[in-house]
């Protein structure tokens, strides 16, 4: 069939409309911490998808950040702390732009920005439509970071249903996979896992179970005797235990309780999170309270048990195809041993004693 130039000249049209489409790019801005910009994943790869985009850059703490380009469906990233967004933040009466702001020069490349900071109609918002009027015509959406209270929606649908409402996006493009991996690790993160493990004495022929015994808040953290009962268990039944520790976990136990969690097991603290994400990398299982990390874990595709104890699981838990939720609501989740949650845990890694 031979094409005239009436088809050619549609052809070409149609494939610069797509040329331009996928020039266009998104940048959201999340002010949270590791598990809420995690959670941000699924938003950012619905955009991504639904609108064609070239596609989505984070502007949020780098130290939690850092590890999504080259993993995710995020291109780039840049620290919240670089930009001057906390000029948005008064009247608009009183907000002003000089030529060549470095705020206008923030978000020129943008077609589609997201903002978690502000509220919707507010000074936020007004400001930074206005700064991003300033370059081209851009959309600007507002979403909150947590739900209503009386909310029974998981975080990570409520980011993409908000999103969905607003922009217009038809409703059948609000499927949220509850079971998707949100970070893909390469190659070089197991390479350097591994000699990170070797070098804290871990044999890495054994299979290995990583416990990340703290989290952010003092409530969500699962009675410390629980984690020690746990590892020990594993150890006798021939499994490599880790303990992962982060500052607040290095800052707050008691050196009673650090001395435990040494003696029991081989420790890693104050680990950069690049490093957390190669040793995770080597994991067979991971074991935490509601926290980044038990996030970074299950969105990583392990094996991963979280542990809730007043925190809706409904609202909060993490995303991943080989999650396995356990939740205590009584009091004692935070004060006394669970032998029957420690015994599931044990008989899901491990359930026949070594011989």
């Amino acid at each position: 069939m031979v094409q005239t130039s009436d088809d050619i000249l549609s052809l070409l049209v149609e494939k610069g409309a797509q040329v331009a489409k996928e020039a266009q790019r998104a940048v959201i801005l999340q002010p949270g911490a590791l598990g809420d910009c995690i959670l941000t994943l699924p938003l950012a790869k619905l955009m991504k998808e639904a609108l064609g985009l070239g596609g989505v850059d984070i502007v949020g703490h780098s130290e939690y950040i850092g590890i999504l380009p080259g993993r995710s469906c995020v291109s780039s990233i840049r620290s919240i702390d670089s930009t001057d967004l906390h000029r948005l933040f008064v009247e608009p009466a009183k907000f002003d732009l000089a030529d060549r702001d470095p705020l206008i020069d923030t978000f020129a490349d943008y077609a589609w920005i997201v903002t978690f900071l502000g509220e919707p109609d507010g000074d936020f918002e007004q400001n930074l439509i206005f700064t991003a009027n300033c370059s081209h015509s851009a959309e600007i959406i507002t979403l909150s970071l947590k739900p209503p209270q009386e909310s029974k929606q998981h975080v990570a649908e409520y980011y993409v249903q908000q999103f969905a409402l607003q922009s217009g996006l038809p409703s059948d493009r609000l499927g949220l996979a509850a079971d998707q991996i949100l970070i893909e690790v390469t190659e070089g993160d197991r390479e350097r896992g591994l000699e990170l493990l070797e070098q804290a004495g871990i044999d890495v022929s054994k299979r290995l179970v990583v416990i990340q015994p703290g989290s952010g808040g003092r409530h969500k953290c699962w009675h410390l005797e629980n984690f020690l009962s746990v590892a020990r268990t594993l150890r006798d039944r021939g499994i490599e235990v880790l303990f992962l520790l982060g500052p607040a976990e290095v800052e707050r136990f008691e050196s009673m309780d650090k001395a435990r969690l040494y003696v029991t097991a081989k420790c890693m603290a104050h680990l950069p999170l690049s490093q957390v994400v190669d040793l995770l990398s080597c994991a067979d299982v991971v074991i935490g309270n509601d926290s980044g990390v038990t996030h970074l874990a299950a969105g990583m595709g392990l094996r991963t048990f979280a542990l809730f104890g007043p925190t809706d699981p409904a609202l909060y838990k993490p995303i991943g195809p080989a999650l396995t939720v356990l939740q205590d609501t009584h009091d004692r989740f935070t004060t006394q041993p669970c032998p029957d949650l420690q015994k599931v845990i044990i008989e899901g890694i491990a359930p026949h004693a070594a011989p």
